[in-house]
């Protein structure tokens, strides 16, 4: 049986630099879980509909089950486990924890950085640029008002 030829790549991870080899063929979202143990960012569908693997890169979201590990070489990748400040919840983890947005927590993390993505772009939006913004996470238990609630709560800074 042939071997798989790696690719070496160079990754900010979370503010961390990391140097890997990894397979051609795999994802953003297997470098992540797989070898870099990050799981928070969710495996779900694998063909970018429901947006649990939403990660950003480059200050983008980035659906990391679409992206290959190599085209994201030499980015700065956040996941949502980059999102906690020394430790302790961002006020946006905190918000959604405090508006009961938070159910199964599947696709929290998605949201989460599609939410973290806007604010950065967008530290005040509306509640209808809210809902453009997260218009590409899926969610099935929680429902969108709590979350929607949750991201506007941090822009008005009510809640840290």
């Amino acid at each position: 049986m042939n071997e798989i030829e790696t690719i070496a790549i160079e990754l900010t991870v979370n503010g961390r630099r990391r140097a890997l080899k990894v397979a051609p063929h795999h994802t953003l979202l297997d470098v992540l879980r797989d070898d870099l143990e990050l799981t928070g960012t969710k495996e779900c569908c694998l063909v970018g509909e429901c947006g649990a693997c939403t990660v950003i890169v480059d200050g983008r979201t980035v659906d990391s089950c679409l992206m290959l590990a190599v085209e994201a070489d030499g980015a700065a990748v956040t996941t949502v486990e980059g999102l906690a400040i020394d430790g302790r919840l961002s006020p946006l983890q905190a918000a959604f924890l405090d508006k009961g947005a938070a159910q199964c927590g599947f696709c929290i993390p998605g949201q989460l950085m599609s939410a973290h993505a806007l604010l950065a772009l967008n530290p005040h939006p509306t509640l209808a640029e809210v809902q453009e913004g997260l218009a590409g996470n899926l969610c099935r238990c929680a429902g969108y008002q709590q979350i929607s609630e949750a991201v506007l709560a941090t822009a008005e800074g009510a809640d840290r």
